[in-house]
């Protein structure tokens, strides 16, 4: 039986979301077909030598152990440990950088930038947001009229922060794909209650939306979450791709969604083992 270290942070606080409820569950169910430890993001590398696939799941933000998460991920290339995700993604694994490569292409997502000379890319808003390129979960996110924009931008070291738009929008909606395959979306009907979430039925033309970033992404394979947010005039534009270790909620699913969601995972988990 192959084994799995299942990377968590079961005590991470997390508004609106309980990570240990779902990783334990997860791994309830992973334990039928793998051989399966628990471990620390953290801790990573007293065990990542003695397992056949390591498993990053619920973490927490990265930004809480960056010297370390930046260390794994030299010593996974140098000794070709096998991980899920793949580390070859473009998105949120690598920060949120790619909001600028995603707005300078014309992609539909929420326009972002990190120079001052590029505010006339931007749409007038009555505000904007500012938030680190590292951050994760609200983190370090700020609300910022436009005449304090450029103090702000010359307040930060080497470009760390990324300006955006405030969005006036109708609600959130986000789209789960195991490797390239979609699996389910969720969204939150009530924006001021953003983790209160209910099954979304997407429509073709928002099934394309999501399948560009995931075909931009082009990840080997694991899971990804496509975040979007619905505008007043009814466009999707992307908020974040988070291909690292998007919380799934997979405890507001129904129990046959819930269930091919573990199957799909299992026969995922089993292509990474066999590449």
């Amino acid at each position: 039986m192959n084994t799995l270290l299942f990377v968590t942070d079961l005590y991470y606080e997390a508004k609106g979301r309980t990570y240990y409820e779902e990783d334990l569950f997860l791994t309830s169910r992973l334990r039928e077909s793998f051989a399966l430890t628990i471990c620390h993001p953290q801790d990573i590398h007293s065990f990542e030598k003695n397992y056949d696939l390591i498993v990053i799941r619920n973490a927490g933000p990265v930004a809480h152990f960056k010297d370390k998460y930046w260390s794994f991920r030299e010593r996974a290339a140098t000794h070709s440990y096998k991980t899920y995700n793949s580390f070859n993604g473009k998105g949120d694994m690598n920060g949120k950088e790619y909001l600028l490569e995603l707005t300078k292409a014309g992609y539909p997502v929420i326009p972002t930038i990190d120079d001052i000379e590029r505010i006339v890319d931007l749409p007038q808003a009555p505000s904007y947001i500012s938030k680190p390129k590292d951050g994760a979960d609200s983190i370090g996110l700020e609300i910022v009229s436009f005449k304090d924009l450029q103090s702000k931008l010359d307040a930060a070291e080497e470009r760390s922060i990324l300006i955006q738009p405030f969005i006036d929008f109708e609600y959130e909606v986000s789209f789960y794909f195991i490797d390239h395959e979609f699996q389910y979306a969720l969204y939150a009907p009530d924006q001021t209650k953003r983790w209160i979430l209910t099954e979304y039925a997407p429509t073709k033309e928002d099934l394309n939306f999501a399948n560009r970033f995931i075909e931009w992404n082009n990840l080997d394979w694991g899971i990804q979450r496509v975040d979007a947010c619905r505008t007043k005039q009814g466009e999707l534009l992307l908020v974040e791709l988070e291909d690292l270790n998007p919380y799934l909620s997979l405890l507001e699913l129904t129990p046959d969604i819930r269930r091919r969601f573990v199957e799909h995972l299992k026969d995922s988990l089993k292509k990474a083992l066999q590449a």
